[in-house]
């Protein structure tokens, strides 16, 4: 048996034509153009190409974007500034600051500067702590997008075990309210868990987002299972240069998954086509109208 293949990309390119509808319908019906700021400190070249590629996307689904280049020396007042200037902005309605941050930056204090109705990654407590507690709250987009990966699969995902392994704020924890309240069976495994192997073969649905390149083997799966993998991983490839990886061994994964997301292709697209649906979702709810039909 060879598992069928999520193609990411395609699920995402229906989300983003799905959020240039609903960009369209606002801006025709209600004059409302969603907006997204993006905040870029320094030059990584990992951010530089997110950045680029969220700015072009938002471009495609209608909306308006506002990109903030600021150089690598820049201090925390003036990035705290920024933010304050862009809660203020009636013309933007999602805010992201890219990461990671200088390290004369504390991120964390950035990050809960954002006012949480534009706080489009997620990350904010309070969005967290709505969340957790089964509220209306932006979820972080990573995660959303690997529920909706899994529900092309199966479209209810009530009364399935799942495992999530990682437990960060960005992919774990997250993940682990989402599939809550799709009323799935979770257990959060990590680094301490004993017999991880026998932990994930209980699993439906395995969710590897622990950051070690093809941590994951065949016999981790249970026949049949859905296989979310949201490692990217950079190894050496025999040409001397190097490959992508997820966190699971894809090829022999295959051979057991019912279904699996490749890497890359698999979770990365859907990630900033989540990214519109939250910026699409916080211009309404800023409005005072009924959520996006996406």
């Amino acid at each position: 048996m060879t598992a069928r293949i999520i193609d990411g990309k395609a699920i995402a390119a229906d989300l983003r034509g799905k959020v240039a509808g609903e960009v369209k319908r606002l801006t025709q019906a209600h004059g409302l153009t969603p907006g997204l700021a993006v905040v870029l400190a320094g030059n990584n070249p990992a951010s530089e190409s997110y950045v680029g590629s969220k700015a072009k996307v938002t471009l495609e689904t209608g909306m308006r974007s506002f990109d903030h280049r600021l150089p690598a020396s820049v201090s925390q007042p003036e990035l705290l500034a920024l933010v304050k200037q862009l809660n203020a902005d009636p013309a933007v309605h999602g805010i992201l600051v890219q990461l990671p941050l200088p390290e004369q930056v504390d991120a964390s204090a950035v990050l809960n500067a954002i006012d949480p109705a534009k706080d489009v990654d997620g990350f904010h407590p309070v969005n967290a702590g709505r969340l957790a507690s089964g509220l209306p709250a932006l979820a972080p987009c990573t995660p959303l997008g690997c529920i909706l990966l899994a529900k092309t699969v199966h479209a209810s995902l009530t009364g399935m075990e799942a495992v999530v392994i990682g437990r960060s704020n960005i992919v774990g924890k997250p993940l682990l309210q989402l599939l809550l309240a799709e009323n799935a069976t979770v257990t959060v495994a990590h680094s301490r868990t004993r017999d991880l192997p026998a932990v994930c073969r209980r699993a439906d649905l395995v969710f590897a987002a622990v950051g070690r390149p093809e941590m994951v083997r065949a016999d981790w799966i249970k026949p049949g299972a859905i296989v979310i993998d949201v490692g990217i991983n950079r190894v050496p490839a025999a040409n001397g240069k190097s490959r992508i990886v997820g966190d699971v061994a894809y090829a022999e994964a295959a051979e057991v998954a019912g279904a699996i997301t490749p890497v890359p292709g698999g979770v990365g697209p859907m990630t900033i086509a989540c990214l519109m649906v939250n910026t699409v979702r916080a211009a309404c709810a800023t409005a005072g109208l009924p959520p996006p039909a996406v």
